[in-house]
């Protein structure tokens, strides 16, 4: 199924937040968006951008970004305007750009027409070259575009690989046979779109963002993810080299982090400095924290409502190897886990001894916490079986548990006794995959369904 929302359809207006809706635009990422040139009718002019299927992100005023106007000029096509927004909107999801058009592909518009300022859908197909445009064929002329839908996303599905849905161009007009004022009242109307393999050789950003690696959506997946916070490891770990779409997409998801370490411009004393302030501690015990945390030994003493390990805020370190001293890092932040954070640890090559110990200080110890999580969810349900079995009828019970608890809890004892770190991770992320397969055939919760885990250590 498609989107039934989503954040990259935008509507706008002229001038700022009262203004007339002038037509419908896309976003290409935090601050740059795309529509057509007429719509924003003069290069210095103001356009009010809204993001008309999500209300939780605050509209924006934009204008043309430089090199950004490209009008309509003779028979070249360009009818082209993209837009820098006055503040970015990294909370909004960019669209996904494709190039590739299909003679036949069915295709999905959303517009902003007259009477239908929330909003309306067309659809059609694809059907041939219109010179630099791309004609788009309506079973009846009702569903031809009409003043209002100027820039929107011209919308089709692709398999399961990547976001179903693409924006394979923009559109820009519609004509009839008959040149009268409204698609209805000719014999004949067609839709048209300027493809996004004419508009990547005009604007040097949508040649980038409808390349192949524009977006690893792969790890956007993960990050979104990890981020949520739930099922996922305390701490997360990931090769993002500099540049192209996993960087980018890396990039996207850094205001999530609460806070953001990044490796040869931040020094671990400023780190320190900034976590101490965050983290309001009472300034008799600032100076012991900010020693701790630098130098290890004894813990200060933590208030009792603090948060337990992995349910707190989120640290993003970005260039771990590109730090100073990224081995005296490392138990830096394995001190900081200590106090509730979830890390997401980049490292932007294959790295050296800092992921050895990024492994044995970091990603063991949070991969083992979860093992330990889960075993007691399955100690848990046998006890909770053991209790009502004989008192409730079969049918409202789980399948009967096969007692897996005390082998997995046998299973996590050996393998903290091995000392090759990379060996450990790799039997650590065995376990895990046998408890969630244990917690699935037992139902993933007790016998009537989810709950809670007891105490602290189950708080998310």
């Amino acid at each position: 199924m498609g989107e039934l929302k989503a954040d990259w359809r935008l509507r706008l207006r002229q001038g700022g937040a009262g203004g007339p809706v002038c037509g419908a635009g896309v976003l290409l990422t935090q601050d740059r968006a795309l529509t057509c040139a007429h719509v924003v009718k003069e290069p210095d002019a103001r356009i009010w951008v809204e993001f008309a299927e999500n209300p939780a992100i605050a509209s924006v005023g934009a204008r043309v970004a430089e090199g950004g106007w490209l009008p309509t000029t003779g028979a070249r096509g360009e009818d082209i305007a993209l837009l820098a927004l006055d503040s970015p909107r990294p909370h909004a999801t960019p669209a996904t750009l494709e190039r590739r058009l299909e003679r036949g592909d069915e295709v999905w518009i959303g517009g902003y027409a007259r009477s239908f300022a929330d909003g309306m859908w067309l659809t059609g197909r694809i059907s041939g070259a219109h010179g630099a445009w791309i004609q788009l064929d309506a079973d009846r002329n009702e569903q031809v575009v009409r003043r209002g839908f100027s820039g929107a996303a011209v919308q089709v599905r692709r398999g399961p690989a990547g976001p179903p849905e693409r924006v394979v161009g923009l559109v820009v007009s519609w004509r009839g046979d008959l040149e009268l004022a409204l698609p209805t009242d000719n014999d004949l109307a067609f839709s048209y779109m300027i493809p996004i393999d004419k508009i990547a050789e005009l604007v040097p950003l949508v040649d980038e963002l409808s390349g192949p690696d524009a977006w690893d959506h792969g790890l956007d997946r993960r990050l979104r993810r990890w981020f949520a916070g739930g099922e996922e490891p305390a701490v997360r770990f990931s090769v993002v080299p500099r540049g192209g779409g996993r960087d980018r997409t890396l990039g996207h998801h850094l205001h999530r982090a609460h806070l953001v370490y990044r490796g040869g411009r931040t020094t671990p004393e400023e780190f320190a400095d900034e976590l101490v302030t965050r983290l309001r501690t009472p300034r008799h015990q600032a100076h012991a924290y900010r020693d701790w945390l630098l130098t290890g030994g004894a813990p200060p003493h933590r208030p009792a409502d603090a948060e337990p390990r992995g349910a707190g805020p989120s640290l993003a370190v970005v260039g771990l190897d590109e730090d100073r001293r990224p081995l005296r890092l490392v138990p830096l932040l394995a001190r900081v886990r200590e106090l509730g954070f979830r890390l997401l640890v980049i490292v932007r090559g294959s790295g050296g001894d800092e992921v050895t110990e990024v492994v044995r200080q970091l990603l063991s110890p949070a991969l083992d916490e979860r093992a330990g999580l889960l075993i007691r969810r399955v100690e848990g349900i046998e006890s909770e079986w053991a209790a009502l079995n004989g008192l409730v009828e079969s049918a409202s019970l789980s399948p009967p548990p096969r007692t897996t608890a005390a082998r997995r809890r046998h299973q996590l004892a050996r393998l903290r006794a091995v000392d090759d770190p990379y060996e450990r991770l790799t039997a650590l992320r065995a376990l895990l995959r046998e408890l969630r397969a244990d917690l699935e055939r037992y139902g993933g919760a007790g016998a009537f369904g989810p709950r809670d885990e007891p105490g602290p250590a189950g708080r998310r």
